[in-house]
């Protein structure tokens, strides 16, 4: 079985992502923002949802005295296929994706636009050649669809909790394209 069958299909739709998983994803391009568009010549190589939490610490804002945010601090999820089977995983920093078989790619990112209410931003990534032989060979980029999830926690980040860290649940699709 070739990686495409592998990871062909992704997990079971969520409210805020069936518009993508009724239609193919490269004709769901369409009803993305464009800056977040795969470039035309490129064809989905492989679908897969992510599913874990992303890590948020509270900090000092940059060049911002007195001020403090909650700093993204890296991902931390799995990559299933649409049988809830696992097939790889994703983590961070720097942003790495890792099939089974070993392959990983690191990526650039391109652009993010926002995604609904309470969600992480859709996300275009340029991909690294990758390391190792595998799922991943061929990979030039990431799509970041189907967002559930993800964003800074609510709770408030004070001088008075600096350094106290947050995991925050989230899923998300990842598309992954190769050039024809």
């Amino acid at each position: 079985m070739n990686a495409k069958h592998l990871f062909s299909l992704v997990a079971p739709p969520l409210a805020a992502s069936a518009w993508l998983l009724a239609m193919p994803a490269a004709q769901a391009q369409t009803e993305l923002p464009e800056s977040v568009r795969v470039p035309a010549g490129h064809t989905i190589a492989l679908e897969t949802v992510g599913v874990g939490e992303i890590t948020y610490e509270c900090r000092d804002k940059v060049n911002a005295a007195g001020q403090t945010e909650w700093f993204f601090v890296g991902p931390k999820a799995v990559l299933n296929d649409r049988s809830g089977k696992p097939v790889g995983s994703y983590f961070g920093p720097p942003a790495t994706w890792q099939a089974k078989d070993g392959s990983t790619i690191t990526g650039t990112q391109v652009a993010v636009a926002p995604s609904s209410a309470g969600n992480l931003p859709y996300q275009l990534v340029k991909a690294n050649p990758a390391d190792g032989k595998g799922a991943m060979t061929g990979v030039s980029y990431v799509q970041r669809v189907a967002l559930k999830g993800g964003v800074a926690p609510s709770a408030a980040c004070t001088s008075a909790n600096k350094g106290q860290r947050e995991q925050v649940q989230y899923q998300a699709d990842y598309i992954f394209w190769a050039a024809k």
